[in-house]
């Protein structure tokens, strides 16, 4: 099985090309700085730089959507390849190509970096009082399953 998921912020906008032919396909590159959960020097946070692709609709979302700074999630599969280039010397390629991606915080939060996100989605915030719960209409509390 080749599944990744991964969840950073993007560490620039979107680089979004469009392949040739009568049905014009998406093509969205991006990076991800990935925090890493632990870090052996223990005093700087360490983070890995992730090359990831979307095509076709979900390219067409991040070129709408991302911008550099939002905190997104995107699981997907791995990738590699390779070629040579223009001096004759093989490279190799990692990146993930994105199945799925969603934005990881609301427009609010985070630290005043929302990366420019200026809706279309839906909603992250609870409707409510403020309080971060949800307010439940009153005659359904018999449906839940908990009182």
């Amino acid at each position: 099985m080749n599944k990744v998921i991964l969840m950073g912020r993007l560490t620039r906008d979107p680089e979004v090309r469009y392949s040739q032919g009568e049905n014009a396909l998406a093509i969205a590159r991006y990076t991800l700085a990935v925090d890493r959960r632990f870090n052996r020097n223990g005093d700087e946070n360490t983070a890995d730089f992730i090359n990831c692709v979307a095509f076709g609709k979900s390219g067409e979302f991040a070129e709408r959507y991302f911008r550099k700074g939002t905190k997104i999630l995107v699981s997907g599969r791995i990738q590699t390849g390779s070629y040579t280039n223009k001096d004759g010397v093989k490279v190799y390629t990692t990146e993930v190509v994105a199945e799925d991606q969603e934005f990881a915080e609301s427009k609010n939060s985070g630290a005043g970096s929302n990366g420019g996100y200026t809706g279309g989605g839906r909603s992250l915030e609870p409707s409510g009082a403020g309080d971060g719960f949800m307010n439940i209409p009153d005659g359904i509390d018999e449906e839940l399953p908990f009182n």
